[in-house]
């Protein structure tokens, strides 16, 4: 059975909950409640098993605060012994408009500590990842805040369908593939 490793950036700690930078951990825990899978904790992270299609879906939400989260990635990568075509990551972008999924198999990091991480533990800029647009509706040296900042009423509403186009993304990523599901999702 083909296993995938499926990691949702973010930061633990209730002041971080409901913040931008948390997207990726909220993709997962909708995708964990409509699944009615629980997470655990674990080794540098928060585990969940999905068993969709005849793939096994190992769901991650690191524990190590976004700039270690290349650590959290690598380990689970060699316990489960899950190949880095078979890795998924979650992470918000702010190049992005709100709500915009972008699927890609390479890139830079983008300035963002989460991807800077994994690149760096893993010598590796080719895994996938699914951006998650935040839009960038801050003023100039307000980034951070931005980023670290709770949805507002406006945002909240938009997040519901995109939230379930990120899901629909990663069962396609594990059953049809990244090249396939890139055709069929960037673009929606």
């Amino acid at each position: 059975m083909s296993k995938f490793l499926i990691a949702g950036l973010g930061n633990i700690g209730e002041e971080y909950s409901d913040t931008r930078h948390n997207i990726g951990f909220r993709v997962l825990d909708e995708l964990a409640k409509r699944e009615s899978i629980s997470f655990h904790t674990d080794r540098l992270a928060s585990v969940a098993e999905y068993k969709f299609k005849g793939k096994i879906f190992i769901l991650i939400k690191p524990s190590t605060f976004m700039n270690l989260s290349g650590k959290a990635i690598n380990y689970w990568m060699q316990a489960e012994k899950i190949h880095l075509e078979n890795v998924l990551i979650l992470t918000d972008d702010l190049a992005l408009p709100l709500g915009t999924l972008r699927l890609k198999t390479k890139g830079s990091d983008g300035g963002h500590n989460g991807l800077k991480s994994i690149q760096e533990t893993l010598n590796n800029t080719e895994y996938s990842r699914l951006r998650f647009g935040i839009g960038n509706e801050f003023a100039k040296g307000k980034q951070v805040d931005f980023v670290l900042g709770k949805w507002t009423e406006e945002e909240q509403k938009v997040l519901p369908p995109r939230i379930d186009l990120a899901i629909d993304i990663i069962k396609s990523f594990g059953t049809i593939g990244v090249s396939r599901t890139m055709s069929a999702y960037n673009n929606k």
